[in-house]
């Protein structure tokens, strides 16, 4: 049970949705080493903070092609 204040981790599946991507996609970036961050609890279990996402998606927002070579 969540208190206040705290926040759910997400799934693999979970954490694409939200994304708009592919659990794949997740996995591979995982593999290539992880520009999404995730968090890995125990031997085989991988979470998502959802505000880690989010900050993810900013960082990656552009407003040219131009502005995407420079990152």
């Amino acid at each position: 049970m969540l208190h206040q204040g705290e926040t759910r981790l997400l799934n693999t599946a979970e954490a694409a949705q939200m994304l708009g991507v592919s659990q794949s996609f997740l996995e591979k970036d995982r593999w290539r080493g992880a520009r999404i961050p995730f968090i890995k609890i125990g031997a085989r279990a991988v979470r998502y903070a959802p505000e880690a996402l989010q900050a993810f998606i900013e960082q990656s927002a552009h407003r040219s092609t131009t502005e995407y070579g420079a990152s």
